[in-house]
């Protein structure tokens, strides 16, 4: 066990999906809960990413909330659960890639003066001019 999995809670609650007469009787539904601000185990830069990442799966107190409850059995949905929170961290872990700024060419800077200009000559030529 990493020191990330130390600081997961599993709560286990009723599945609304398969599971036949056990849907009603056996609680197969698992929510995988992990406290983004007060892990001790990802830097500030990835609790950054990882509470963006997480969107509204994210409470406003810091804490993740993965539900998984596609599978019949609980230690199914168990699995399921940590693969989507590795996969999460994973992607918090990589630092986005730096923007470049990119420069107009000069080809395309022309094209955009000389369509300018034709549209100007097209106004020009609409107006009606009043001489007295």
């Amino acid at each position: 066990m990493s020191k990330i999995e130390n600081e997961l809670i599993f709560d286990y609650i009723r599945s609304s999906g398969l599971g036949g007469q056990n849907v009603n009787k056996v609680s197969t539904a698992v929510q995988l809960r992990f406290n983004i601000a007060a892990s001790a185990s990802l830097g500030e830069e990835v609790k950054q990413r990882l509470t963006r990442l997480a969107g509204k799966r994210a409470t406003a107190d810091g804490i993740l909330i993965i539900e998984a409850k596609s599978r019949r059995t609980q230690e199914g949905n168990r699995a399921e659960a940590l693969a989507r929170f590795h996969a999460l961290i994973a992607r918090a872990k990589q630092a986005p890639k730096p923007r470049r700024p990119t420069k107009a060419t000069r080809a395309s800077q022309e094209k955009r003066m000389t369509l300018k200009k034709q549209r100007g000559v097209v106004k020009q030529t609409r107006q009606q001019k009043h001489w007295e």
